[in-house]
C-alpha cells in the first residue's frame, strides 16, 4: 500500500516552494491577477480611478481577493503599484490606464537629493492596512504577497518619465553620472526595506521585487549599478519574509541574478526552465513561466503548455505563473484552465513520484 503525503494548506505549500523542497504539488498564481481581464474589476474601475483603488484599502482588498474568489489562485498579492513609493519620496504621480507618468523626473543631482525618506505607516499606510485586511479576510492558510519595484526598473521610470523603448534617458545619466546614478540606487533601496518590511509586520507571507525593465541593461552594467541595490534591498529585510525577484527578457543576466540574495528568482517564458536548474542549481526556487500569450489558446495547448512546465522541474522548488502579468483581453476560463489543470495534475505527477522515490 502506498501512502498519500498528509495534505498541507496553500500557505505551507507556497513556503516549502520558496525553499526549494520536493512538493504535493505545485503552488500557481498570476502577475497581474486583479485586473482589466476580469468583469468584476471593470466593476469598481468604472467608478474609481486607479490610484484611488490603490488608496483606499476597503477598494483594493476588494480588488486583490477577486482573483482568489474567481479562479482559486494559491495565493493573493495586494493591489497596489510600483510607483507608489516614487510618490512617496516626492515626485508627481499619474497613473491611469495609459500607464504611469511622472511629469516632473529627476534629471540631475539636485533632484535625486531632493527625494525625502518616508514613513511607510504614516505615508504609504493604506497599503499595509490593505494586507492587514487580507489577511484577516482569505485566513491564515492562504499566502498574501507584498511587492515593491526593484531600484533599477523604478529608476526608469523616475528618470524618463514614464516607459520607454531603450531607455536612452536614464542609461545616459547612468554613464555620464555614475555616482549620482548610483546614490539614486540606494535612496530606493534604502526607501524600499522598510517599504517592505511594513508589508510583511502586516501579514505578507513573501514579497516580490520587480525588475522588470532588468533585461534592458547589459551584464557588466547590471553587475555594477542594479544588482547590488538589490543585493541591499534583501539584506536589508534580514530574512523576514522569502523574496520572490522577478526579471524580465534577461536570460543573459540570470547567473549574476541569482547572487541576489533572493529565495526564488521569477523569469519570463524565453527562458527553459530545466537548464535554469541545471545551471543555477537547486538551492535557489524558481517561478514562471508560461507565456502570456497561451492564455488565448485553445484549450488542449493551455493544458499542454501548463503540463509541460509543471514537469520541466519535477514539481522540486517550483512556484507556477506566467512568465508576465496577464494579458487584459485574457478569457476569464482560459485563465481558470491553466488554475485548474495546474492544481489538478500536480497532484497526480508529485504522487507519481513519491511512489517512485
Amino acid at each position: 500500500m502506498t501512502l498519500q503525503p498528509a495534505p498541507i494548506n496553500r500557505r505551507e505549500l507556497f513556503l516549502r516552494a520558496c525553499r526549494g523542497e520536493v512538493l504535493p504539488r505545485v503552488p500557481v498564481w498570476i502577475m497581474r491577477q486583479a485586473g482589466r481581464y476580469l468583469p468584476e474589476y471593470r466593476e469598481i474601475r468604472a467608478k474609481h480611478a486607479f490610484l484611488e483603488v490603490c488608496k483606499t484599502p476597503q477598494l483594493a482588498v476588494e480588488v486583490s481577493i477577486q482573483p482568489f474568489r474567481r479562479l482559486g489562485v494559491d495565493a493573493v498579492i495586494v493591489f497596489s503599484d510600483i510607483l507608489i513609493p516614487a510618490e512617496a519620496m516626492g515626485l508627481q504621480l499619474e497613473l491611469g490606464d495609459a500607464g504611469p507618468n511622472l511629469p516632473n523626473p529627476i534629471r540631475s543631482k539636485s533632484d535625486v537629493e531632493r527625494l525625502r525618506v518616508f514613513d511607510p505607516e504614516a505615508e504609504t499606510g493604506f497599503l499595509p492596512e490593505a494586507i492587514r485586511r487580507i489577511v484577516r479576510s482569505v485566513g491564515q492558510d492562504v499566502p498574501v504577497l507584498g511587492f515593491a519595484g526593484a531600484p533599477w526598473t523604478l529608476a526608469c521610470y523616475m528618470v524618463e518619465g514614464k516607459a520607454k523603448e531603450g531607455f536612452a534617458t536614464v542609461k545616459s545619466f547612468l554613464y555620464h553620472e555614475p555616482k549620482t546614478f548610483r546614490v539614486l540606487l540606494h535612496r530606493i533601496a534604502q526607501a524600499t526595506i522598510p517599504y517592505l518590511k511594513a508589508q510583511i509586520a502586516a501579514g505578507a507571507t513573501a514579497v516580490q521585487l520587480f525588475d522588470t525593465w532588468g533585461g534592458e541593461l547589459n551584464l557588466q552594467d547590471y553587475e555594477d549599478f542594479a544588482l547590488p541595490a538589490v543585493q541591499e534591498i534583501i539584506s536589508g529585510l534580514d530574512g523576514s519574509a522569502p523574496v520572490i525577484y522577478y526579471t524580465k527578457a534577461s536570460q543573459h543576466l540570470l547567473p549574476a541574478a541569482a547572487r541576489s540574495g533572493a529565495n526564488a528568482l521569477s523569469v519570463d517564458w524565453r527562458v527553459d526552465l530545466a537548464e535554469i536548474r541545471k545551471l543555477l542549481g537547486p538551492k535557489i526556487a524558481l517561478q514562471g513561466n508560461v507565456d502570456p500569450a497561451v492564455l488565448f489558446a485553445p484549450p488542449e495547448k493551455i493544458r499542454d503548455a501548463t503540463l509541460g512546465t509543471i514537469s520541466s522541474l519535477c514539481g522540486r522548488g517550483h512556484i507556477l505563473n506566467l512568465g508576465h502579468g496577464i494579458l487584459q483581453n485574457t478569457p476569464v476560463e482560459n485563465a481558470q484552465l491553466f488554475v485548474e489543470t495546474a492544481q489538478r495534475a500536480l497532484i497526480q505527477h508529485a504522487t507519481t513520484v513519491a511512489q517512485v522515490r
